[in-house]
């Protein structure tokens, strides 16, 4: 478990960033990574504290103390093997989880926890650079097809596995490139496309088909899957945003954040980007969300060139300080301020839209209130802010019902997913199986992970009637 006294002797340390003024001028990743050195110490940190609860915040179930002891050792190899042992894509999570295994980390009750993600990333870089990934083609082909709809990283994850296992897989995926949201949603100064492309590359090496364009219920019909292969893993994502069904919402200027964020990163990979050009540059921006999306969009706004970016959030603002004995080890309700944020930027809480305010068409403002702890509106706080283009990223409700999910007539949940459980991922029809977004609602890209190697074990079990995947 690192050194035993580690924790005493060396600080947290994590990587740091390349100044606001300067990294706003590009759409390159800007932290600075640690040395090997540096590595050493802090997985040196890692201390034996008997029940590693780093374990209960991981969906993935990452072995954190090993590596994290094998990086104080210098023994690389071996750490990423027991990383990739129950992650397909460290690099993914190493750079957008939010890291839960830290806020449950037994250190992190003194506010120092481990850097878990920051070794975890600079483990699987280091076996990008020493040529330690390579493509694993050792298991026999068992003749079964599989079809894996949706290429986000729960679709990858299970098309990896099952290919591993000897399946023929085929990835079908709807935009010109595999990737989901991690390409089409996560700006490329979080997460470089080429981090996706190179593990692309080594699943089609282990023999992933990719058929990109390939809309299934809109271009490809349903019914081509359910004849043509032994079983259907379904990882569309849930990609139905929350509107604000306030007047004034039809304006010109109003849109969902990821139309917005979807369309520079496709400027970014020079790809079309649609019809409607959405630009924040010279505009007065409000961006209505206060989670992860919203901070993207300001991100992105300031690196467009937008005169001004506000974001208002309807929820209270968080404390600075979580209250230790009352959410450890459970990621705790704080006010969390990203790189974004530093950028530029006016934050305001407790805040709703009752209006937007528009001239010729287009928008030109909000007509705000402040909103007590039941969000209902307080008398007298109303306030109107000035907005050229206001981006909503208040989250997703469900997945798209409309040509797939409804065209194989599957039962849904009470909030409209995709109906299946966490023990089979087996859907209403018993050749369809579901992971990821599109079963369990908007989620965090390591519960996609977990959940698409869990549904690929249980395809294989279901068409071999026994499995040598893992569990998680």
């Amino acid at each position: 478990m690192g050194k035993p006294t580690g924790f005493k002797e060396y600080a947290r340390q994590t990587p740091g960033y390349e100044k606001p003024e300067e990294r706003v001028r590009h759409y390159n990743e800007f932290t600075k990574p640690l040395s090997a050195d540096e590595l050493k110490l802090q997985g040196a940190r890692c201390m034996d504290c008997g029940i590693p609860f780093c374990h209960q915040g991981c969906p993935v179930n990452n072995i954190i103390p090993d590596w994290n002891d094998l990086v104080y050792r210098d023994r690389w190899r071996e750490a990423l093997d027991v990383l990739h042992s129950t992650n397909n894509f460290p690099e993914f999570t190493g750079r957008i989880c939010p890291a839960p295994c830290e806020a449950a980390c037994t250190l992190n009750l003194t506010d120092a926890p481990v850097a878990i993600k920051t070794i975890e990333q600079a483990i699987v870089e280091k076996g990008w650079a020493e040529g330690w990934v390579k493509p694993d083609t050792s298991k026999p082909k068992t003749g079964k097809k599989v079809a894996v709809v949706g290429g986000g990283p729960a679709g990858m994850a299970a098309a990896q596995q099952l290919a591993r296992a000897g399946h023929s897989v085929t990835l079908f995926e709807k935009n010109a490139k595999v990737g989901g949201l991690l390409r089409y949603g996560i700006p490329d100064f979080k997460l470089d496309k080429a981090v996706i492309d190179r593990r692309v590359a080594q699943m089609v090496a282990e023999g992933v088909s990719l058929r990109t364009n390939a809309h299934v219920g809109v271009s490809v019909s349903p019914k081509e899957l359910l004849d043509g292969y032994h079983a259907v893993l379904l990882t569309g994502g849930s990609e139905k945003p929350r509107d604000l069904p306030v007047p004034g919402r039809d304006l010109d200027g109003v849109h969902f954040a990821m139309d917005f964020l979807t369309q520079q990163n496709r400027r970014n990979g020079d790809e079309p980007v649609g019809v409607a050009d959405i630009s924040a540059k010279g505009k007065k921006v409000v961006v209505i969300g206060g989670g992860d999306t919203g901070a993207d969009c300001v991100g992105t706004s300031n690196r467009q060139g937008a005169a001004s970016v506000t974001q208002i959030e309807i929820m209270p603002k968080p404390p600075e300080k979580e209250d230790k004995g009352m959410s450890w080890p459970l990621w705790p309700n704080r006010l969390r301020t990203s790189s974004s944020h530093d950028e530029g930027c006016q934050r305001r809480w407790a805040v709703s839209t009752a209006a937007f305010r528009g001239a010729g068409g287009k928008v030109i403002g909000l007509d705000c209130f402040e909103v007590d702890s039941k969000f209902q509106p307080i008398s007298g706080t109303e306030f109107k802010l000035d907005a050229d283009l206001v981006l909503l990223a208040m989250g997703f409700v469900h997945p798209v019902h409309e040509g797939l999910v409804d065209g194989l007539g599957l039962e849904k949940d009470g909030r409209g997913n995709v109906k299946a459980d966490t023990v089979q991922y087996v859907t209403s029809n018993p050749k369809i199986f579901a992971a990821g977004d599109i079963r369990r609602g908007q989620s965090l890209v390591v519960w996609a992970i977990r959940e698409g190697r869990q549904a690929a074990r249980s395809v294989d079990l279901f068409l071999m009637g026994k499995s040598d995947l893992p569990l998680c």
